[in-house]
């Protein structure tokens, strides 16, 4: 599973957002309460939509504490921020350096995916995580839990110095 490397614009995005830890996922609750009411963003630039990780700065992922809050999104690219929808939020995603792996098979098999970007990859690419949002985007061939989906992981990286 060998990565694109690909330089995003800055993005507009508009969703919902909740806290979360790796020891305490909730992104079906997040979902559950997003995609009913997705239709009520009317200026979408797309149909993909994007689950985006926001961590602190400081958030260690070579010796990672499951414990540690992050915000996850649920969300779509929109062209402006004039309107909002009640109870959903604006996020600017900046641009910037990443590498784009395709997860290909059920959305509950990616765990398999991430061990390989951060335990094999990173350590033996050129390429350090960057602290910008990860995201993953789901197209036109994402199919949720079938065994044929794809998604797009998007890891923000930088250049080994």
């Amino acid at each position: 599973m060998e990565p694109r490397i690909e330089t995003l614009t800055e993005k507009k995005l508009i969703g919902r957002r909740i806290k979360m830890s790796l020891s305490n996922i909730r992104t079906g609750e997040l979902w559950r309460t997003f995609m009913p009411r997705r239709k009520e963003i009317l200026n979408n630039v797309t149909a993909d939509l994007f689950s985006l990780e926001v961590y602190d700065k400081s958030f260690d992922f070579k010796n990672c504490n499951d414990k540690i809050e992050f915000d996850k999104w649920a969300a779509v690219e929109v062209s402006d921020f004039n309107i909002v929808p009640a109870d959903m939020e604006t996020y600017t995603l900046p641009g910037g350096l990443y590498a784009v792996f395709i997860h290909k098979g059920p959305a509950d098999t990616g765990l398999k995916s991430y061990q390989y970007i951060f335990g094999t990859w990173v350590p033996k690419s050129n390429f350090e995580i960057d602290s910008r949002a990860h995201f993953a985007l789901m197209g036109a061939k994402y199919k949720n839990n079938a065994a044929d989906s794809e998604e797009e992981i998007w890891i923000p990286v930088k250049r080994k110095e």
